[in-house]
């Protein structure tokens, strides 16, 4: 399995608590998110890995090259319309590197507890996203029906929800070309705005079953602005298990 970070956003809403840096360098325990991140997966054993970059790119190679004791193959892809360009343009450039393997992708401001991949990376259909069965507000909830993923939106109520999607996605080999032909339509339409997950729900509207897995009470904060980053600094950073390796 490889694994993909999603790390080319310019994080404007952030900037005022953390500079022109990317949400990925946020500092955790004098430490950074996009190394906990590569330590829970190097946890599960996945160490072929590319970000994908974009804003301040530099920023985040540098940062990579610094590192001590890797014991992961890292390997960069540059989006060039990140100003003008979202997630699942992102991913899609990640396309001929994630070619014939099963792989697992990562927006690049979410931490979390390494325990929370371990169940994860195991088969839960073609394509399982991991979930938190608590409510968060500003994030993307799911509803589950069957033991399956049957709607992904922000506009989902707490009412109708049942879970929130913590921003990491897990797809099968057996899956990947219809994927990617469904993401390149979208992309070739001009919807280069959308998030790769509109194709997810796609899929899923087709009858493609999508799994999931549970969070299980372990901490995780996606940091989109300085609110998350409170949260995430007061609930989140001192939970966390992750060793740098």
């Amino acid at each position: 399995m490889r694994a993909v970070i999603l790390a080319a956003g310019r994080g404007t809403r952030i900037r005022s608590v953390h500079g022109e840096h990317p949400k990925c360098l946020i500092e955790v325990d004098s430490t950074t998110i996009l190394d906990h991140q590569l330590d829970a997966l190097s946890i599960v054993g996945i160490n072929d890995v590319a970000i994908v970059v974009g804003y301040e790119k530099e920023q985040i190679i540098t940062h990579i090259n610094a590192r001590t004791l890797q014991t992961q193959k890292i390997h960069f892809i540059e989006n060039p319309a990140f100003a003008i360009t979202n997630n699942i343009y992102s991913l899609w450039l990640a396309f001929d590197w994630l070619r014939g393997d099963s792989f697992i992708v990562l927006n690049a401001d979410v931490i979390f507890d390494s325990e929370i991949l371990d169940l994860a990376v195991c088969p839960h259909g073609p394509i399982s996203m991991i979930v938190d069965p608590l409510w968060r507000d500003e994030t993307m909830k799911v509803i589950i029906r069957d033991d399956h993923v049957i709607k992904m939106s922000k506009k989902i109520s707490r009412e109708e929800f049942s879970g929130t999607y913590i921003g990491i996605t897990v797809f099968s080999n057996s899956i990947q070309d219809r994927f990617f032909r469904k993401m390149e339509d979208v992309i070739t339409a001009g919807c280069v705005h959308e998030f790769f997950n509109v194709v997810v729900q796609d899929l899923a509207n087709e009858g493609v079953p999508i799994g999931y897995t549970s969070t299980d009470g372990l901490p995780w904060a996606e940091i989109d602005d300085p609110v998350d980053l409170m949260f995430a600094q007061q609930s989140v950073f001192p939970q966390l298990t992750t060793a740098v390796i």
